[in-house]
């Protein structure tokens, strides 16, 4: 079996920890948490801005992988704040349409971030002919 790991991808600032950004096994790719950081390094106010931000560092992360948001199978959401929750789903649902995945939010402490998303998602190339 082949594993890839992506530890830096174009567009996303390089990860601040001993982590890969993805990994990718059996036609899977696994992404370490995304948090609403821009390339630049800043962190855009409020939480809708922040969950947006998070999504298109997702996006960037899963099209570096030969995948996209119509691939994920599961995503993991990590809010700091319960009432964020309804603008989180209509967020949500502009970014991922008809194409739910499975899904698992909880309220966490996190530092300095309202919120950071992780998934697993099917690659469109298994042999990785796509990938950068």
């Amino acid at each position: 079996m082949t594993i890839t790991r992506i530890s830096t991808v174009d567009g996303l600032r390089e990860p601040v920890g001993a982590f890969s950004q993805a990994v990718i096994a059996r036609g899977l790719v696994y992404t370490s948490g995304q948090i609403p950081m821009a390339l630049d390094g800043s962190i855009p106010e409020g939480f809708e801005a922040q969950l947006r931000c998070t999504l298109d560092n997702l996006q960037t992360l899963l099209t570096a992988c030969g995948s996209s948001l119509e691939n994920v199978v599961k995503l993991n959401g990590y809010l700091t704040d319960p009432d964020h929750l309804e603008l989180y789903n209509n967020v949500y649902r502009e970014y991922f349409g008809g194409l739910l995945p499975a899904r698992t939010t909880v309220c966490v402490s996190l530092w300095g971030v309202s919120l950071e998303l992780e998934c697993v998602a099917v690659v469109s190339a298994v042999d990785g002919s796509d990938q950068k």
